[in-house]
């Protein structure tokens, strides 16, 4: 066989490890899938007729508004579980058995992205099915849904690839489980719950240029057929480039382990 074809199958291998691994525990898959339910019920019926009245609506204005925000939420929560998975790895001794095996070294990391990258979209699947249940009204058409898609797609994998470095550089799955946890606040800390219009300068200027806001933006008009702007092109930017960054740290990393 050539190369390409048993780093094929090697990578085919490990996706499929990860996959019973999730089925085997499923105690975090659905955690992804209830913590964002639950933030989301919280902020509609709690906080939503008040932060609806403020965007010029009610609660059916906010639950629109806060969609693509817990949709990220939801990712970066599970970018926690899967930093600890690499890192229970890589402290149980399972990786110095693999490097003694004749597969690719790659495929290893490979496994864990594309095993949560299924994962997460299950739970955002989820996600905006009970959204649509409580009152959420997309206006999409079929291919503003896919390049919705796609534009979560590219934003977990990089998300999940920061998540695997970070766990490869982590001491411990506890320490692991607490390196991701700034990412967790970005949608907050921009536009993900209230408009950064209404933020003091020195927290709107934070707010406009992380790299959640624009993704929420262009997630907004995409699905709402709100203003886009250049937001788009800045998301699909940052996505790329904290992808390719944290890949080349996660391998460069794995390679020094």
């Amino acid at each position: 066989m050539s190369a390409l074809t048993l780093a094929a199958r090697d990578n085919s291998t490990m996706i499929r490890r990860q996959l019973r691994r999730l089925v085997r525990y499923p105690s975090m898959t659905i955690q992804l899938i209830i913590t964002p339910v639950i933030l989301l019920l919280v902020f509609v019926y709690v906080f939503g007729g008040t932060l609806g009245s403020g965007l010029g609506g009610g609660r059916d204005t906010y639950i629109d508004y806060v969609v693509p925000g817990i949709l990220l939420m939801a990712a970066a929560t599970a970018a926690t579980g899967t930093a600890v998975m690499v890192a229970t790895d890589m402290t149980e001794g399972i990786i110095a058995r693999f490097r003694t095996m004749r597969i690719s070294r790659a495929s290893v990391l490979t496994g864990h992205v594309v095993g949560s990258l299924i994962q997460q979209l299950l739970g955002m699947v989820a996600l905006i099915v009970i959204a649509v249940a409580i009152g959420f009204r997309p206006n999409a058409t079929a291919v503003e849904w896919l390049a919705a898609t796609g534009l979560l797609v590219l934003f977990i994998l990089a998300i999940t690839w920061l998540a695997v470095a970070l766990g490869l550089r982590a001491q411990s799955p506890e320490a692991a489980s607490n390196a991701p946890m700034p990412l967790i606040l970005l949608p907050f800390l921009g536009s993900g719950f209230v408009p950064t219009e209404s933020m003091p300068t020195a927290l709107r200027w934070f707010a406009e240029y992380q790299p959640f806001t624009p993704i929420m933006e262009t997630l907004r008009g995409l699905l709402l057929g709100t203003p886009i702007g250049n937001s788009g092109a800045i998301a699909i930017a940052w996505s790329a480039g904290i992808a390719l960054v944290a890949y080349f740290w996660a391998k460069n990393t794995f390679d020094k382990a």
